[in-house]
């Protein structure tokens, strides 16, 4: 399993590294810092190359995949925790502030996978702690979901939603289409597009690709 993760990155982002990169430092800064404190515990779950959580500064930074290669581009700061992230964590409870999920629910086996995961992200989170989650929406993308070979669960805002509810997690933000689908087997757009396109909500209604969703846990 793990070499075929490594083989399936390699294949798919051979080259886009500095560009994606450079991308999600946009992201960090431009949007998603609005819920990130300083000093707050933070976890990448299912963080690939990291190229979220290495642009998230100032906080106690943890990452979890079950690819032992992602651990060569995370930062020497990050605790990076090589595991499946459907078994229990190896994270105190309620120790995290923020927990990020970006392109990674898809790509599990099957649901029941999914639902554990949420168990454990709540265990974790500290009362009043959010999970952020970004992937692509089915109900917008019809059959070019499966164009990648190892997307499995199908997945929109909605049922992602609806999950979030089932464990008790308070839905802050609902976004059904935010950010293009990908940024692979496309053209590179030059960054500066990048902080436009998030200043500007009205193009995500006809370029956005994937949901956004931003859920709490309660903190009584």
């Amino acid at each position: 399993m793990n070499k075929n993760l490594n083989e399936i990155y390699q294949i798919r982002f051979s080259g886009l590294e500095a560009y994606r990169n450079a991308v999600w430092k946009i992201l960090v800064k431009d949007f998603f810092s609005k819920w990130i404190s300083k000093g707050s515990a933070v976890l990448d779950l299912g963080c690939g190359y990291g190229e979220f959580i290495n642009n998230v500064e100032g906080c106690q930074n943890h990452a979890m995949d079950l690819n032992p290669d992602a651990r060569d581009n995370l930062k020497d700061s990050i605790v990076f925790h090589e595991q499946d992230c459907s078994e229990p964590w190896a994270v105190k409870p309620n120790s995290l502030d923020l927990i990020f999920s970006s392109n990674f629910f898809e790509h599990l086996p099957n649901k029941e996978d999914l639902d554990k995961i949420i168990s454990h992200a709540k265990v974790a989170l500290k009362p009043g702690g959010k999970l952020i989650a970004l992937g692509p929406n089915i109900s917008v993308l019809n059959g070019h979901y499966w164009d990648f070979w190892d997307h499995h669960t199908p997945l929109s805002d909605q049922s992602l939603k609806e999950l979030f509810e089932i464990h008790g997690l308070k839905t802050e933000k609902s976004i059904p289409r935010f950010l293009p689908y990908n940024m692979v087997r496309v053209r590179k757009r030059p960054l500066f597009l990048i902080s436009l396109y998030l200043r500007c909500p009205l193009a995500w209604h006809f370029f956005g690709k994937q949901f956004l969703l931003v859920v709490s846990k309660s903190s009584s």
